[in-house]
């Protein structure tokens, strides 16, 4: 397999192994008996940026593990940069695509919610490739910093959440760990 189609194949992989590990991620935290350090990485109710969190760590593991594992072969400052876009892409699209399907449609639908997702990761892993393929990239240090910044957020708002809607359960109007 040719260098550049190997870095492809690892990205576009990432969708369905990021889609599976996502899922995972959503029962994790009652999985784990409601851990206090898991709800710090993995869903604690049913607000849209509780699962947002689905993909931030799956995406930052995802990334990371591919370049240790191949590091030889990937260009390093394009591969982190990559993974932050991917994360970033990832992040903010799974809201933006759950309330616009949600107000167009006036309906909230778990099959939808999963294809949400699906669509989410995709669009993040194709624009971490883009990024890859056709960027210099940042330094790969300030990347890494930028992913591991946007973890400590998802885990700060987890314990202390603003009060804005998208942080509440849409179920129990609870938000946060408790």
């Amino acid at each position: 397999m040719s260098n550049g189609k190997k870095q492809k194949t690892y990205i576009l992989l990432g969708i369905p192994a990021l889609f599976l590990v996502g899922g995972l991620f959503h029962f994790l935290y009652s999985l784990s008996g409601e851990a206090y350090p898991v709800g710090l990485i993995a869903p604690v109710n049913e607000s849209i940026f509780e699962h947002t969190k689905m993909a931030a760590l799956p995406v930052f593991l995802w990334w990371g593990v591919l370049y240790l594992a191949d590091k030889k072969n990937l260009r390093r400052d394009p591969w982190f940069t990559g993974a932050l876009l991917s994360m970033v892409v990832t992040i903010v699209s799974i809201p933006l695509l759950y309330y616009f399907y949600t107000g167009a449609f006036g309906a909230d639908n778990p099959i939808a919610d999963a294809l949400v997702f699906l669509a989410a990761l995709t669009l993040g892993q194709l624009a971490g490739l883009h990024c890859y393929r056709h960027g210099g990239g940042m330094d790969y240090r300030i990347a890494i910093l930028l992913m591991l910044t946007i973890l400590i957020i998802f885990a700060v708002f987890t314990v202390d959440p603003p009060r804005l809607p998208i942080f509440r359960d849409p179920r129990n109007g609870s938000s946060g760990i408790t």
